[in-house]
């Protein structure tokens, strides 16, 4: 199966905003881990809260994420000033499809963004959304394993 982004950008900071506003979309769907912050770091930096802070001034915003720890869940809850749907158990749509009902959130109005082109971009593209495939937000990071996976995973991404 081959899955084409309506983006692939290298970080989530090139999203351009006005494109998108201009575009129709109303909301801005993240995943957390990777996208937002570092894997399970649990902390944002100032570079994303300054950007997340635009993206709320013109989209609503939430994340969807598959974490479901729940120390995790409390401690990044407590500094995310928006919606969050944990244990999304993306790829499914279900409970983003219920998410998104809560919030009167017309999928065609909305883009996913996530890391991930088998979880959150199929769950994106599932759920009817526009999607944008960005790099881990600490891809200089990585080891060179995880690195590696995430290459063959983009292999499922036409270009």
């Amino acid at each position: 199966m081959f899955l084409k982004p309506d983006y692939n950008l290298k970080s989530i900071y090139e999203i351009n905003l006005e494109e998108l506003e201009k575009s129709g979309i109303k909301a801005m769907l993240f995943d957390l881990d990777s996208t937002l912050m570092g894997s399970k770091t649990g902390c944002y930096t100032e570079k994303t809260l300054d950007w997340l802070k635009k993206v709320q001034s013109k989209f609503f915003t939430a994340i969807i994420s598959n974490n479901h720890n729940q120390e995790y869940i409390k401690k990044v809850s407590a500094i995310t000033p928006f919606p969050i749907l944990f244990e999304a158990k993306k790829p499914n749509t279900q409970p983003a499809k219920d998410f998104l009902k809560k919030y009167s959130i017309n999928p065609k109005e909305a883009v996913f963004v996530g890391d991930r082109p088998l979880t959150d971009i199929l769950c994106g593209k599932l759920l009817g959304c526009k999607t944008i495939l960005v790099d881990s937000i600490t891809a200089d990071k990585e080891a060179k394993i995880v690195r590696f996976v995430r290459k063959l995973e983009r292999c499922s991404i036409r270009k």
